[in-house]
């Protein structure tokens, strides 16, 4: 692709995720090229011979490559035109200087570019040393125009573990979601919790930037007590952040597994928020907060999500999730064991999967959970299904 676009009097650049990943030595799934000095129809012609275009964006000149993970584009100039995640006029410039079509990207990172012929790595925004240093920030103030951009950082930092620089993080404090459609949000969310190596950080971030007022089942787990016998990690938003990143190591691999999961780790705790209150003998107890969660949890979901089957299993989990232990504790029979299997609709495995990282974001910093009963209730309910 690239000798062609050289022979038509274009050159073809690598840019984005994929030059970000292999300089971090990680492997590139997906790969853009940017061409410079050719038109889309000048382009479309040279390639369709050797390959067959999907043409994504006419006006603004984007094709995927069929049978390949490779996107083409046309640099091109953006300019803000009304109130909203759509409110662009995107105008595709092929004669546009290297550095001002960088300007439009999210992150310094994410504006480096490789010639693939020449091995010329083109580094106009110094994400290198970004990159070097564990730094996320901003290219340009053009960042603020899309505020989808602001859960990009979010679930960047998760992924890659790194600082959001202060002049970034004061940048986002300034934007709102303005009218960003629910899968766009659901997109960034499961990145998060999906790729995230430590979502806990992408949390934070929100936090800092003053987005959690956008969640507030999220926010209210803020500063919410715990009685410190049980849950010395401190408040629920801390035990939550502690579960997340639980969910980390315990992934499956089945994408639709993984993230219900997740989803109802995030979720399993947010009626603590209004159902926690201290006794006269100083003890904090949350009584029915399942019950009251559930209830909250489906707020959350339903303004990103529409999966039909994941909402109602992530609603079960959350329901359920103070169930196993209490059949633990109280020797429960096969028949009652058979009864929590049904309410989860058979995945027992998935429920256990959020009751393990519940009790280990449930212990101080330097002990380990006793996870030994769980394991052999684990046992115990595979011998009955």
């Amino acid at each position: 692709l690239a000798e062609l676009s050289r022979d038509g009097g274009g050159r073809a650049l690598l840019v984005g995720g994929c030059v970000r990943d292999a300089l971090l030595s990680e492997e590139c799934k997906d790969f853009d090229l940017e061409v410079y000095g050719l038109k889309a129809q000048g382009l479309q012609d040279l390639l369709a011979p050797h390959f067959r275009l999907e043409l994504v964006g006419a006006s603004f000149g984007v094709f995927k490559v069929c049978g390949w993970p490779i996107d083409l584009a046309l640099p091109r100039r953006e300019n803000k035109t009304g109130w909203g995640h759509r409110g662009f006029v995107v105008e595709a410039t092929p004669d546009l200087d290297i550095a001002k079509a960088a300007a439009r990207r999210d992150l310094t990172i994410n504006a480096i570019l490789y010639d693939p012929l020449s091995g010329e790595l083109i580094d106009p925004w110094h994400g290198v040393a970004d990159l070097q240093a564990g730094l996320l920030r901003h290219v340009s103030e053009h960042f603020a125009e899309d505020p989808l951009r602001v859960l990009r950082v979010m679930q960047f930092t998760a992924r890659l573990g790194f600082a959001v620089a202060p002049e970034t993080v004061a940048l986002c404090r300034s934007m709102t979601p303005e009218d960003l459609p629910a899968e766009r949000l659901a997109g960034e969310w499961e990145k998060l919790l999906l790729q995230g190596q430590r979502p806990s950080l992408g949390l934070r971030f929100l936090r800092d930037c003053e987005w959690l007022s956008y969640y507030p089942e999220l926010a209210a787990l803020v500063g919410c007590e715990q009685d410190a016998r049980w849950h010395p990690e401190g408040d629920v938003w801390e035990h939550t952040l502690l579960a997340l990143d639980a969910t980390v190591e315990r992934r499956s691999g089945k994408q639709k597994d993984d993230l219900a999961v997740a989803l109802a780790v995030l979720c399993h705790d947010f009626g603590k928020a209004q159902t926690t209150v201290r006794d006269e003998d100083g003890s904090i107890r949350s009584h029915g907060h399942e019950v009251v969660g559930e209830e909250l949890a489906e707020l959350f979901l339903r303004r990103m999500w529409s999966d039909v089957s994941l909402l109602d299993m992530v609603l079960r989990l959350v329901r359920e999730h103070m169930c196993p232990m209490g059949l633990i504790l109280n020797d429960a029979s096969d028949k009652a064991i058979r009864r929590l299997a049904l309410r989860v609709e058979g995945r027992m495995d998935l429920l256990l999967r959020v009751v393990e990282c519940d009790m280990v974001a449930s212990v101080k910093s330097d002990q380990e959970a006793d996870l030994g009963p769980l394991r052999a209730f684990a046992e115990r309910v595979a011998t009955l299904s």
